[in-house]
């Protein structure tokens, strides 16, 4: 299924994901990703979902969580890949406002010098840009580009946005120990995005297993630094180094939803656990997933985690 949650977002609230990329077709190779290593590192835009597919699950979906008087805030594209690589992303926001919701996509912001890029962007209510770091040398080795970016024409792209995008714009940087969480990083990125005035500027950590298994949260000392850098440029800056809770929520095919939402957000023990007891279900279905090597357990930060092997 195209469209999974809603689940808890620490930015958005209550989130209904809308998954519009197929794993894992991407701009970059980020060594935190949460989603694993990029198979497809690419940066042609093209069809994957037409937009009356995505418009008539999403339409179905809502239909079922409005009947439980379930509540979204957001309908997100935040899928396996880059969310902008859809070719039909501008119709089918523009579709999707027929029911009333904001609409977000969480781009890394990569392909932000293409006009078309900028262009289906525009009707978004919201639009939230990953900004690791200015610093060539770092970006490469953090995100892990598609070898025909440029980071200077990508920079200058997110600023030709933010100065044209009507909506609400937040940036996201990702710190990463011994990588980013440098002073002169911090103070250089953080003057970067005060140039592009968005609403927010939230400092994340690493809190599900990354792609790469040495990318690691910095220690508190490191975190408290970085916002307090980010603060003495942009006023409205948030440090978010926890996860999102368990309020993860199910329709009718609770089994499915459950694969769906582990295949673009791994999940801890616990929480897994809460959604299987909401939709009485036993801890028998997801010995039988991973046995099939449906789902595959990884261990980070002291916590276990279900994974969708994608």
């Amino acid at each position: 299924m195209i469209v999974f949650g809603p689940i808890p977002s620490r930015r958005l609230g209550r989130s209904l994901g809308i998954n519009n990329i197929p794993p894992k077709t991407c701009s970059y190779s980020c060594i935190y990703c949460q989603v694993g290593r990029t198979d497809c590192l690419t940066l042609n835009q093209k069809p994957f979902f037409s937009t009356d597919t995505i418009y008539n699950e999403t339409a179905s979906k809502i239909k079922q969580l409005r009947a439980k008087d379930e509540k979204i805030d957001y309908i997100t594209f935040v899928p396996d890949g880059e969310p902008v690589l859809d070719i039909n992303l501008g119709s089918t926001i523009e579709s999707l406002k027929e029911f009333g919701i904001k609409t977000a996509v969480i781009t890394n912001g990569s392909l932000l010098w293409n006009d078309s890029v900028k262009k289906d962007l525009m009707d978004a209510d919201l639009v939230s840009i990953k900004i690791d770091t200015v610093f060539r040398g770092i970006w490469k080795q953090i995100n892990r580009p598609h070898g025909e970016l440029k980071l200077n024409n990508i920079t200058r792209g997110i600023l030709d946005f933010s100065c044209s995008f009507k909506g609400t714009l937040y940036t996201e940087t990702m710190l990463t120990a011994g990588i980013n969480d440098t002073v002169e990083s911090l103070y250089v990125t953080a003057d970067f995005i005060k140039s592009v005035q968005p609403s927010k500027a939230y400092l994340l950590v690493p809190t599900r297993p990354p792609a790469v298994e040495t990318a690691a949260a910095p220690d508190i000392n490191n975190r408290n630094t970085a916002l307090n850098i980010f603060r003495s440029k942009i006023e409205n800056s948030f440090l978010l180094d926890y996860d999102e809770g368990n309020n993860f929520s199910f329709t009718s095919e609770a089994k499915n939803e459950l694969l769906d939402i582990l295949s673009v957000h791994p999940m801890k023990k616990k929480a897994v656990k809460d959604f299987l007891m909401k939709a009485d279900l036993s801890w028998d279905l997801i010995r039988t997933l991973v046995s099939e090597d449906i789902l595959r357990t990884e261990e980070y930060s002291g916590d276990i985690f279900y994974v969708k092997n994608n």
